[in-house]
């Protein structure tokens, strides 16, 4: 029997217009109540989940943000990781050179040079505001700080991205963590910042077997997580890539494909 439920956010628990259906919120509900821990897992900032998960999740739930590099509980941070300021100015440099929008998180903040559209996408679904600096500045705040970004996101033209996603591998594959999390967006961390990693420690924490745990995503940041849990379920808005990867299909979020996957495995 499956303890633990690691479910993504964005394409997956909600639906295109970024809420949870009432069906979803009864399921997650009832499962709770029988000891089922579901815990939400996402690419989002903590600031970016938490006026959702607070409404779905009980209190005392696990919150797994920025892909793993920053993990909340019981009202604390219990995990960060954060990226080299060398690494983090070089892929600047390198997204500077085209027409790409980068985004810094670091902790509860997040930093931009230029307000474009896809900060803007951003910010819609971010409480927090944006802070629109330029980099030198931003890079000087974390070295009097002491700190980094824990996820650079750079978003842009489809194939842009493809064609930064293989130059940042040749460039950082050996030092960074580095995947698409849509088609239109890169993500970067430290190598070990990832959710399969946060799930590892999460195990560990609570006293779960691997066979115990499945994980539900749409989207390629999720493939490390959908292969290494018990039961890994893609959704079925996802690429063909992340459902040939998963061990089963359920339907799209837009019709409450993380509900039918826990009803089929818990009912």
């Amino acid at each position: 029997m499956y303890k633990a439920v690691f479910t993504d956010m964005d394409g997956t628990l909600l639906r295109k217009d970024h809420t949870v259906s009432t069906v979803t919120k009864e399921t997650i509900r009832r499962l709770t109540e029988k000891g089922i821990m579901i815990i939400p897992i996402s690419a989002r900032p903590l600031h970016g989940m938490t006026p959702i998960t607070s409404q779905v999740f009980p209190s005392g739930v696990p919150v797994v943000s920025l892909n793993g590099s920053y993990i909340f509980h019981d009202g604390k941070i219990i995990y960060q990781v954060s990226m080299p300021l060398q690494a983090a100015a070089a892929i600047h440099a390198l997204v500077e050179e085209k027409p790409l929008s980068a985004i810094y998180y670091s902790q509860m903040e997040w930093f931009a040079s230029h307000d474009t559209d896809a900060v803007k996408k951003e910010q819609r679904i971010t409480p927090v505001p944006i802070t629109i600096q330029s980099f030198g500045k931003t890079l000087s705040g974390w070295e009097m700080q002491q700190k980094g970004p824990n996820k650079i996101l750079v978003a842009g033209d489809e194939k842009l991205i493809l064609s930064m996603e293989a130059q940042m591998l040749e460039q950082f594959g050996k030092e960074l963590n580095i995947y698409k999390s849509q088609p239109r967006y890169l993500e970067t961390m430290h190598p070990e910042a990832s959710k399969s990693n946060a799930i590892r420690m999460l195990m560990s924490m609570f006293g779960w077997q691997q066979e115990e745990v499945m994980a539900i995503g749409d989207n390629y940041n999720d493939i490390g997580m959908i292969e290494f849990a018990g039961m890994g379920v893609a959704m079925g808005n996802a690429p063909l890539a992340i459902k040939e990867r998963a061990d089963f299909v359920t339907d799209t979020n837009n019709h409450d494909g993380v509900a039918k996957a826990l009803d089929r495995f818990f009912s």
